[in-house]
């Protein structure tokens, strides 16, 4: 049933870079090790959430091949929902733009979206803290989404540190295939003894003297990667975001950005942002308040 007390809202869920991604170590219960350093992008997908007090969770459009009950955004809401005791549920309405498989952390990004927004909306009243543990019950990334802040990234990639990466101009490239995550971390050939690198607080470096640990396995495997890594080195550094498949070159302005997008060949697909160090999320939530 709706609930006519509180209006819709709709908030921005933003994609992520890794601007870099090192792997140094496998654990025993076989996740790994990382050091990496997120960005987030002023680009993305949209929820809109519509409140009902009768505690029922519903999500349009449903996503080719993933179940309702399986997607994170109802996922996380039903979290929420038990984290917190409320009785109240949501009509949720997705507008996708970031493409699956692509490690610019589109699932982890819209479960965030919904921990904040329904925690705003629901007037639950949990911590940044709590929110954040919840979503990384949800998925490694979840937590640097709830939190909004650039961030250097350890552990699983939830130990964060605040972080200041120029906020500079992005080409990023999707080439047409999904990679699994799952699969890129079981290849025998991934590289996984990086030296651990230690970085200030206040890390404020372009990260152009790392690397991504996952790039030499994701070319290997994919070679539309490898094609697309190609061209766009051609103008730059470019380098592959998470376990892929999009990869990144980096602009000091819009204008240049813009000059590279217009020689892409035919079949190149993908957009040009900005990297942003607070979460669009969190600048509209403000604006809400």
């Amino acid at each position: 049933m709706t609930d006519l007390t509180r209006p819709d809202i709709t908030l921005p869920s933003p994609a992520k870079l890794n601007l870099f991604l090192h792997i140094t170590g496998r654990r025993a219960d076989g996740y790994h090790e990382l050091q990496t350093l997120f960005q987030f992008l002023d680009y993305g997908d949209t929820l809109t959430f519509h409140p009902r007090d009768d505690g029922v969770i519903t999500l349009t459009p449903e996503l080719p091949g993933v179940p309702a009950e399986q997607n994170l955004v109802v996922r996380a809401a039903r979290c929420l929902q038990e984290a917190s005791g409320t009785g109240k549920g949501a009509d949720i309405h997705l507008d996708k733009k970031l493409p699956m498989g692509g490690g610019l952390g589109g699932g982890s990004s819209n479960a965030a979206t919904t921990l904040v927004g329904l925690n705003h909306l629901w007037q639950t009243g949990l911590s940044e803290d709590q929110l954040a543990e919840l979503g990384l019950a949800l998925g490694a990334d979840v937590p640097v989404f709830v939190r909004g802040r650039a961030a250097l990234g350890e552990g699983v990639g939830e130990k964060l540190t605040p972080a200041n990466p120029p906020e500079d101009w992005f080409i990023v490239v999707k080439p047409p295939v999904e990679i699994s995550t799952a699969e890129i971390f079981s290849d025998p050939g991934l590289t996984r003894n990086t030296p651990r690198i230690t970085i200030a607080p206040a890390f404020e470096g372009d990260a152009s003297g790392y690397r991504n640990d996952c790039e030499d396995v994701v070319k290997r495997l994919y070679p539309e990667v490898k094609n697309s890594l190609d061209w766009l080195a051609k103008f730059g550094p470019a380098r592959l975001t998470g376990t892929g498949a999009c990869i990144f070159g980096r602009f000091p302005t819009e204008a240049e950005a813009l000059k590279v997008w217009a020689k892409r060949p035919t079949g190149i697909t993908g957009f040009v942002a900005r990297g942003v160090n607070h979460s669009p999320l969190h600048i509209k939530l403000t604006e809400l308040k």
